[in-house]
């Protein structure tokens, strides 16, 4: 991923303490460092990465204005006027800050070269071909399931129709000349309360496939709080950071997913003659929850001019450094990895220590970035598991619909065969 994507921009001041003047400009964030371009000249005043950020705090500058500082290193960096206020640019950076202290490499480290290695082809092809039959499964599927609402589609007008004859033959019974009226006559009325045709959804057997720190913003800029993302196989829920569920969309609720930067994504739900529910959710692991959205509303996901190039290029520094969502398969990939690796043995002189991490290197079973591709072919795959799991459980209920419908239909006709033979 490219360095010098710009994540967020904000209008403020900078505190430039050899002129000791405040100089307006433009903090900006990208997913390694964080930058200040004065506006008049457009000189870049400072920049850092975030791994060497210390602290981030709000302060007053001059017991007034409120100000962020900024310490990095031995160096204290003071930001005021922030837009569209100091608490939304302290959330997002300290969000940022926070997972790039937490990756296990660190931000500022520098992408290995890919290798790619015969185990590691090996079970890439294994994956690939694993993740295409499934592909296939699941689209045999989601059309067998359409097969089956078309059906009962059918079944429901074969009903509507049979109350119409029944109302026919119940007025050819009991002709308007007949002066004691048809109640005598008329068959016995079936009290039975007709079956709902309705499919239950099947909303509480959710899996979850993945759950991602993230910024939230609601209607207005100025309204953001940190959170959770939880995507599911039915649809996907946002809560607070007290894990306090604000909303869940069903994925027959999610009206489109635009893709505003590879790190930044909105969700709406469309209504008539009230405000839409749209959330604006920002995080430095959304590149690990696109390809999720993708899969889960392919049709519904719009990429914005700024997120053109994640489609072919989706890794980041925060993604090669992010653990798996699948611990039992981040388990297996780094047992494979460190399978063939030489044990550390005490040697003599840095030249050993150099020669040892080069043998390690030669012996290495699977190359980190293969490991990286295999987590996540296997997050897809879950994915894709999670999917079939839910369409099976939903046509399994649709056939215990059709079963009743179709014993009801032909219970129906031959009841009215009877009354129609009554009458010639």
């Amino acid at each position: 991923m490219n360095e010098d994507i710009r994540i967020h921009t904000w209008p403020c001041s900078y505190y430039v303490g050899s002129e000791k003047r405040w100089v307006p400009g433009k903090l900006s964030l990208t997913p390694v460092s964080v930058r200040f371009t004065a506006d008049k000249s457009g000189e870049l005043l400072v920049g850092f990465h975030l791994s060497s950020i210390s602290e981030i705090k709000k302060e007053s500058s001059n017991f007034i204005f409120s100000s962020l500082t900024i310490l990095e290193t031995h160096t204290k960096h003071w930001f005021s006027s922030l837009q569209p206020n100091r608490n939304v640019v302290f959330n997002v950076l300290e969000h940022f800050w926070r997972e790039q202290l937490l990756s296990s490499e660190g931000a500022g480290a520098q992408a290995l070269p890919s290798s790619q290695t015969s185990k590691g082809k090996e079970l890439t092809g294994l994956l690939t071909g694993s993740q295409k039959r499934l592909e296939d499964t699941a689209k045999v599927l989601e059309h067998q399931g359409e097969q089956f609402d078309n059906i009962m589609k059918g079944l429901n007008k074969i009903e509507s129709e049979m109350d119409v004859a029944d109302r026919l033959l119940s007025e050819l019974e009991s002709p308007s000349w007949w002066p004691f009226g048809g109640k005598l006559l008329k068959g016995p009325v079936d009290t039975k309360p007709k079956e709902a045709h309705l499919v239950t959804d099947p909303g509480n057997k959710d899996g979850v496939i993945l759950r991602i720190p993230v910024i939230i913003t609601e209607r207005t800029d100025s309204n953001v709080r940190p959170g959770k993302l939880t995507l599911l196989a039915s649809g996907l829920e946002i809560s607070d950071s007290s894990s306090q569920v604000l909303h869940r969309f069903d994925k027959k609720d999610v009206d489109d997913v635009k893709v505003h930067t590879p790190y930044e994504i909105s969700v709406r739900q469309r209504f008539i003659g009230k405000p839409d529910i749209s959330y604006r959710l920002l995080s430095a692991k959304m590149p690990e929850a696109i390809p999720v959205f993708e899969m889960q509303f392919s049709k519904k996901v719009q990429f914005m001019e700024d997120a053109l190039g994640l489609v072919g290029a989706r890794k980041t520094p925060q993604e090669e450094a992010g653990p798996s969502i699948w611990h039992a398969a981040t388990g297996l990939l780094g047992s494979v990895m460190q399978a063939g690796s030489i044990p550390s043995s005490s040697s003599p002189g840095a030249g050993g220590g150099s020669q040892q991490a080069q043998l390690q290197k030669q012996k290495e079973v699977v190359s980190e970035s293969e490991a990286q591709e295999l987590r996540r072919m296997l997050r897809k795959l879950k994915s894709l598991a999670l999917e079939t799991e839910t369409e099976l459980e939903r046509q399994d209920e649709a056939l215990d619909v059709i079963t009743s419908s179709v014993d009801r239909a032909t219970t129906n006709i031959d009841k009215q065969n009877r009354r129609i033979k009554k009458l010639t």
